[in-house]
């Protein structure tokens, strides 16, 4: 190869090293002032975590009937996990469960069903439509079936949970988000707490450092600086009245759009919108466990980058569509950080284009093919200061990681830092394609991945039993699960 394609290379390598700096600075630089808040917050006490007594809440009186709404498709492998368990920690009897299964669906209907067992707390809703439409359909639904309950028994729930069908719930977990709807809050949200999984898939694990930081950190800081909360889908509970409050403001009365990829990240925010006040709960019992959403979540690279791929597609990308900007400097700040995923894949996708034009210049420079280019001040200044936010960075990361989990998940988070950002890339690049065919009239769809394996199931036989005193906590987990500040 000529002389002129080197320098042509070496320059190409000087101009990414420039764009991805600078842009890798400013993700530094908003991830940076996230940790300095935190810290501030922690200091002054505003961002401790509650103490509170498990079995209390486990047994809490609720102070009217509650619904929760779990949306399925193609779930017959954990469906009746989950409704054993969340029908037998809480106890309540003005507890209504509410099960949304598509017609087509006849597998997870006959797990569905075997799971009833006499509880009359438990209605099973069988969609209208085939599947899968979306989750915001399904949830719909749910909806109109609690309502014609409602009319019908002329008594009006207090507050609606929500759920998915992988989910293992908190014992305490109803009691504490029913407890701050009772206290005011419109919107309510648990922290998820995916569970490491077996060595052979430890990939899927990588979901546990990504919430020990969003939900240990970022979303303490956004409830701290009055930004809209941000629903996780599970875990979470509204008041009645802020639900009908969403309903009574569209033209069909229902309070999902249809066609939304991430209808549980808009619940929050448009219950923000429409005044309604939003609390992020972080509280522990007595056996200093964290009152949290646990399940199992994917674990193979495709279904990983698929569900990856619908909250890109729908936070980042239908985000700028549905819930556009607000007027206040935190909420944007926000809103901001939650649409950087498809510049994020693309400025990672860049810096590893960098660093193989690095090493094949420098195995040129070593033969004599060229002269690297001499790097300028600014360079050298700009090199080293992401450097060293990324030491930052990787410290943060393993301090959450371990402190939920322990020091060798913490270690494992290190590790999985560079398949971590691949899959960040590929997701992006999904998600821009799968935008860009909606913007020409393709539908959306629920594209969701497949669950296999439960939390509660080695325990599925005591479950049916239905014990008058569950335990508190699934016995197999407790030392999957550390303690949680």
């Amino acid at each position: 190869m000529g002389s002129d394609f080197w320098q042509i290379l070496a320059i190409v390598q000087y101009e990414l090293l420039l764009f991805a700096g600078i842009f890798f600075l400013i993700g530094a630089l908003d991830d940076f002032a996230v940790d300095v808040s935190w810290l501030w917050l922690k200091l002054t006490g505003r961002a401790r975590t509650a103490k509170v007594n498990r079995r209390e809440l486990q047994h809490r009186k609720l102070a009217g009937p509650v619904a929760v709404f779990v949306p399925a498709w193609q779930e017959a492998d954990v469906i009746f996990e989950t409704i054993r368990h969340l029908l037998t920690v809480w106890p309540q009897q003005n507890l209504r469960l509410y099960v949304g299964i598509y017609r087509n669906d006849p597998e997870t209907l006959e797990a569905a069903t075997s799971a009833a067992m006499g509880d009359d707390r438990l209605r099973l809703v069988i969609h209208d439509r085939d599947g899968p439409s979306t989750k915001a359909d399904c949830l719909n639904r749910l909806y109109e079936a609690m309502s014609d309950d409602e009319n019908r028994s002329r008594v009006r729930f207090g507050a609606v949970l929500f759920h998915d069908a992988e989910d293992m719930v908190d014992p305490a977990g109803l009691g504490l988000l029913e407890l701050a709807i009772c206290e005011g809050a419109d919107f309510a949200q648990l922290p998820v707490e995916p569970l490491p999984q077996a060595s052979r898939d430890w990939l899927g694990s990588h979901y546990c450092e990504e919430f020990a930081e969003a939900h240990g950190k970022a979303m303490v800081v956004r409830g701290a600086v009055g930004a809209g909360l941000p629903s996780a889908g599970v875990g979470c509970g509204v008041s009645r009245a802020a639900l009908f409050k969403l309903a009574d403001a569209k033209l069909d009365g229902l309070p999902f759009e249809p066609d939304s990829l991430t209808e549980d990240y808009e619940l929050g925010l448009a219950i923000s919108k429409h005044g309604g006040t939003c609390r992020f709960v972080r509280a522990r019992g007595e056996d200093d466990q964290l009152i949290a959403t646990r399940a199992f979540f994917p674990s193979k690279l495709s279904e990983i980058v698929r569900q990856k791929t619908r909250w890109v597609h729908g936070i980042s990308l239908q985000g700028w569509d549905r819930t556009g900007w607000t007027h206040g400097v935190a909420d944007t700040w926000m809103r901001a950080r939650d649409r950087r995923g498809p510049l994020t894949a693309l400025v990672m996708a860049l810096g590893y284009l960098l660093l193989v034009l690095t090493l094949i210049i420098s195995v040129a420079g070593h033969f004599g093919e060229l002269q690297p280019l001499e790097l300028s001040p600014f360079v050298v200044a700009l090199l080293s200061a992401n450097l060293a936010f990324f030491a930052w960075r990787v410290a943060w990361r393993f301090a959450f990681t371990a402190r939920n989990y322990g020091v060798a998940e913490g270690v494992f988070a290190i590790v999985r830092l560079p398949i971590t950002n691949i899959i960040a890339i590929m997701a992006g690049r999904r998600a821009v394609q799968a935008y860009w065919r909606t913007l020409f009239g393709a539908a959306p769809t629920w594209d969701k991945t497949r669950h296999t394996a439960h939390p509660v199931k080695p325990i599925a036989q005591q479950a049916v039993s239905m014990p008058p005193h569950p335990a508190p906590f699934p016995h197999h987990l407790r030392e999957r699960v550390s303690k949680t500040g």
